[in-house]
């Protein structure tokens, strides 16, 4: 029951720190649109982003991980009593982290080297000054796990390539948003309706990160439904009071991409056989967000113009 609570914590404190870019955006978008548009999103999106989003997507997942127990039996996971159910799931676990694991690598490094941040550790910025090696250490870390995972399973090897496809498919819808906000912000007469579309789209890009890094806590779908669901919640509040208060707290981002690296991390290792504790994740995790939500209280920030 403690690991259980202590991973829903932690679970909730990284979808909460993780989506603070995509509260941002909403908070921007919705500053241009009617009360009655609004208040459809901040209501019926959040059942959309918690029921059909964080929910249904981790039993998506399982399910593409153990094609052989049916999407029927990927929904009863959670609560079936089923031995044999449990065990096709553990004994796939490897072909999950291992492509969750590249996935969250490849989105750490693309932010470290290429994306603007405000500078909170030393040698971040002479990282981002050599930006372009992105590349080169992503091709790198690839074929290494790839290699690795040949060693293993052929299906791993596979696992990690699907994992850096997902990581650029997303990406490209990301930098794609990006072109998009400028335009339904420029006040082009873009309709409420479209906006709307806008929002869930990108609210659904960026759920995935979160997703994908809520297996490095547990592959309990509830665990992961409930903890995200929470952090869901928490995010429509922060995108309807407090996001002016939380952009003041300039390195909660960077809390977020070092979490997501050491999910990351989490993820390869136990996709290799390294057991590593429940407890573990939640607790590292918590500490790094608390570590650089403090240093956003006590430093000022150096930001790449």
């Amino acid at each position: 029951m403690f690991t259980s609570i202590l991973v829903i914590i932690g679970l909730a404190l990284f979808e909460t720190v993780s989506s603070i870019d995509n509260a941002v955006i909403n908070a921007q978008v919705l500053a241009t649109m009617s009360k009655r548009a609004k208040r459809w999103f901040l209501t019926y999106g959040l059942i959309i982003a918690v029921f059909l989003i964080r929910g249904l997507l981790p039993f998506f997942i399982i399910w593409m991980a153990n094609p052989g127990i049916g999407p029927v039996g990927a929904l009863s996971a959670t609560f079936s009593s089923d031995l044999s159910i449990r065990q096709s799931i553990e004994a796939s676990a490897p072909l999950l982290l291992i492509g969750g694991g590249t996935f969250l690598l490849l989105l750490f490094f693309h932010w470290l080297f290429l994306e603007k941040k405000n500078f909170g550790l030393a040698g971040e910025q002479f990282i981002f000054s050599k930006g372009v090696w992105f590349y080169a250490v992503v091709s790198i870390l690839l074929t290494g796990l790839v290699w690795l995972s040949l060693q293993v399973h052929p299906f791993m090897a596979f696992s990690a390539a699907v994992g850096s496809a997902a990581f650029f498919i997303t990406n490209g819808f990301k930098e794609n948003a990006k072109t998009a906000e400028k335009e339904l912000l420029s006040g082009n007469g873009s309709s409420d309706l479209s906006k709307l579309l806008y929002l869930e789209v990108i609210d659904a890009t960026f759920s995935i990160d979160g997703v994908v890094g809520a297996f490095a806590f547990t592959l309990s779908v509830l665990l992961i439904f409930i903890g995200s669901g929470i952090g869901a919640y928490v995010v429509r509040e922060i995108t309807l009071r407090n996001v002016e208060k939380i952009q003041k707290y300039k390195y909660l981002e960077n809390g977020a991409m070092y979490s997501i690296f050491f999910l990351g991390c989490v993820m390869v290792l136990d996709s290799f056989g390294f057991a590593i504790p429940e407890w573990v994740t939640p607790l590292v995790t918590i500490s790094i967000i608390s570590v650089f939500f403090y240093k956003s209280k006590v430093t000022p920030s150096v930001v790449q113009r």
